[in-house]
């Protein structure tokens, strides 16, 4: 039921995505008296699901969920159909309008996407506001992962920028240090920047469970014990650890820094049990482990006592959402520095349909479908962007470089640049796909 219920939610948005897309190259084609042959949602190699013919224009819905197409006459497309473009250019194709004209036709779809993730934006922060943990509310700095630690990043460190812009939004700052080129913390009263580890960044996204990588602080207090130097030694629920080997201990993080690389070593433990400290000696196991779990629940109370709520009326609300649509392309255009980086490798993280729909939620949660659209659209915006033949901007490339010299690309070198162009998609959705398969479907059998 899940699975279907994240089903449900892919082909929801990419099906309002496509169709909002496609229009933004469907209706200049018709203001500009294109002859529209094909509008589809989803691609129909061999045959389609359901399809109706409208004055000229056959309407129809793909078996194959992935995206979809307006074919205009006189245009060179995916579809590769290039006999009508051996006779005469007709007052109704593509090819015999203005270049001008056909700039806007293929810049349409990119606009309806930035377009759309504004509105979108702009709806959630009218409705139901913008919320985030707040990182001036983490009062005493950050836990942080064994990962977090490799980037660089220290337990105690309060987060103040990232590339000189001020961190506020926890969400948002633990994807941009991924990104950044330089982190500014408050580390022992002092102002340190340093540029974050590759090797760090690189073991966050190949792990599954790292994502998470910095915290709210928490105290260390006993939860509950296994079979251990702890439940020997007498701890008990509810104690809180104040002190180890006579060092004062106020955070969880400051215990596990203090068991570090001490296995099989005698150790001082002081806690406060109602009220009284009580001194406790005993031995690390050979984990350099003593046996407890902490209490989670007071240090999830710690976590969420850092949300804010914040609300918009309606003109900050458009400009916030502005704001959102151009931090999700920053985003977007930042990531590709770690996909190319040779140690990051971050190419190897890269996930196609399979690992989308496991991005979505497991129940209807109508606020993170309408988030994921939202940047989802943005970044369908920066790939469609993209100078490579087969995307619009690989056709707007061209036809701007007509703009610019007056003179018309030759219709051969379009016809084997989109042909290329094709190619290199295709492997890269063969890579991609492969690469879903090969992580979700064959890995877990291997393991």
């Amino acid at each position: 039921m899940e699975l279907a219920t994240q089903i449900f939610q892919f082909i929801l948005s990419i099906s309002i995505l496509v169709i909002l897309h496609e229009l933004g190259h469907f209706l200049p084609a018709k203001w500009f008296k294109c002859r529209v042959d094909k509008f589809y949602l989803f691609f129909d190699p061999w045959f389609s699901l359901a399809k109706k013919k409208i004055g000229k224009t056959e309407y129809g819905i793909g078996w194959l969920p992935f995206g979809g197409y307006v074919k205009i006459a006189g245009m060179v497309d995916e579809s590769m159909d290039t006999e009508q473009l051996k006779q005469p250019a007709q007052p109704w194709e593509f090819r015999s309008k203005p270049a001008w004209q056909r700039l806007i036709i293929m810049l349409g779809g990119i606009f309806v996407n930035l377009i759309l993730a504004w509105a979108i934006y702009t709806g959630l922060n009218l409705s139901v506001g913008e919320k985030y943990h707040d990182l001036a509310k983490f009062e005493n700095g950050i836990a942080v992962s064994e990962e977090g630690a490799k980037m660089g990043l220290m337990n105690g460190d309060k987060i103040l920028k990232i590339d000189g812009k001020p961190a506020v939004r926890m969400e948002n700052s633990m994807i941009n240090m991924l990104l950044a080129n330089e982190i500014t913390v408050l580390r022992n009263g002092k102002e340190v920047s340093f540029a974050p580890i590759e090797d760090g960044i690189a073991h966050i996204l190949g792990s599954k469970t790292a994502k998470l990588y910095i915290q709210n602080r928490f105290a260390p207090v006993v939860d509950s014990l296994i079979e251990g130097p702890a439940k020997q030694a007498g701890l008990q629920k509810g104690d809180k650890i104040v002190a180890l080997n006579g060092k004062m201990i106020r955070f969880f993080d400051e215990f596990s820094d203090g068991l570090a690389g001490k296995k099989n070593q005698p150790i001082t433990i002081d806690v406060v049990r109602n009220n009284e400290v009580k001194t406790f000696n005993l031995n690390t196991d050979k984990d350099g482990k003593i046996g407890f779990r902490p209490d989670f629940k007071q240090a999830e109370v710690a976590f969420n006592n850092t949300v804010t709520n914040q609300e918009y009326s309606f003109l900050p609300a458009i400009g916030r959402g502005f704001e959102r649509t151009v931090e999700s392309l920053t985003m977007q255009i930042k990531q590709f520095k770690l996909m190319f980086n040779k140690k990051i490798k971050g190419y190897k993280n890269v996930g196609g349909p399979i690992a989308i729909v496991k991005m979505m939620p497991k129940e209807i949660d109508w606020v993170a479908f309408w988030s994921f659209t939202a940047m989802f659209s943005a970044w369908l915006a920066f790939l469609n962007l993209l100078p490579i033949p087969g995307l619009d901007g690989g056709h707007a490339l061209f036809t701007t470089w007509e703009l610019i010299t007056g003179k018309p690309v030759p219709q051969k070198v379009l016809e084997n640049a989109q042909m290329i162009g094709v190619i290199f998609l295709m492997g890269l959705m063969l890579l991609i796909f492969g690469s879903d398969i090969y992580k979700f479907i064959i890995s877990p059998f291997l393991k």
